[in-house]
């Protein structure tokens, strides 16, 4: 569908299609939080998803993000980052996003700790796992994961909450199913070697073209954008 199209229209197709996966895999999609990736699209196509119910959005990058937050500040929204965060951008990030879901190393764990603790807000985190180790993904390293976590659990102004992953783009939508298999793997052998598993309840994998199959592996959270708002072009490079 092009940009513009009828966002609650699709936006309904989509909690219809999560809905079905939910029962299929005998879970309650009430257990499932869908994050609308807003990102590139404009402030008025995440207002008509907004009057149509949608409160979850995810950005990719901090200032579009920061942005779109001024902007919708009358909506009171929540606000996931999911793209890449570098360190010089945590201190923005941490003050703004209510869940920052691509944490993948301890220098921008202590970052965004400090930058929280300093501004008073307490982000939810997810830690990034880096499985199919493509050039253009971020995420930590499974062997580093442990670790990570275990970090994120003495951090003073942040709440892990537990992990991401972004896979391959995939042919057809079982072939991520080896990806969300394993970061469930990895979540249940952390949680059986002795970290919180309320600290680990959440799983935030899948996307417009898979996320039925990662409801079936375990997925808490889904992060779509393309069946909601339509096709995007590229942005531009940041700072262009």
């Amino acid at each position: 569908m092009p940009p513009g199209a009828d966002v609650a229209e699709h936006l309904e197709a989509v909690r219809r299609r999560l809905s079905a996966a939910a029962h299929r895999a005998h879970r309650d999609p009430a257990d499932i939080h869908l994050v609308a990736v807003s990102k590139t699209f404009g402030a008025d196509l995440v207002r008509e998803a907004a009057a149509a119910g949608q409160r979850s959005f995810g950005e990719n990058r901090v200032q579009e993000g920061l942005d779109k937050i001024e902007t919708l500040g009358d909506l009171g929204l929540e606000w996931h980052l999911i793209g890449h965060l570098q360190s010089n951008k945590a201190r923005k990030a941490a003050a703004a996003f209510a869940w920052i879901e691509s944490v993948d190393s301890r220098e921008l764990l202590k970052k965004l700790d400090q930058g929280a603790a300093d501004a008073g807000t307490r982000p939810t985190i997810l830690v990034q796992v880096d499985l199919a180790h493509e050039a253009t993904k971020f995420g930590a390293d499974e062997p580093a994961v442990g670790d990570l976590v275990h970090a994120a659990l003495d951090a003073r102004a942040l709440t892990l909450a537990g992990l991401m992953t972004v896979p391959p783009f995939p042919t057809d939508p079982e072939d991520s199913r080896p990806w969300f298999r394993r970061l469930r793997e990895i979540r249940d052998g952390l949680v059986a070697s002795g970290v919180p598993a309320a600290r680990l309840a959440h799983l935030s994998m899948g996307m417009s073209h898979d996320f039925e199959v990662a409801i079936d592996e375990g997925a808490t959270i889904v992060r779509v954008g393309t069946a909601i708002f339509g096709r995007r072009t590229p942005p531009p490079p940041e700072g262009a």
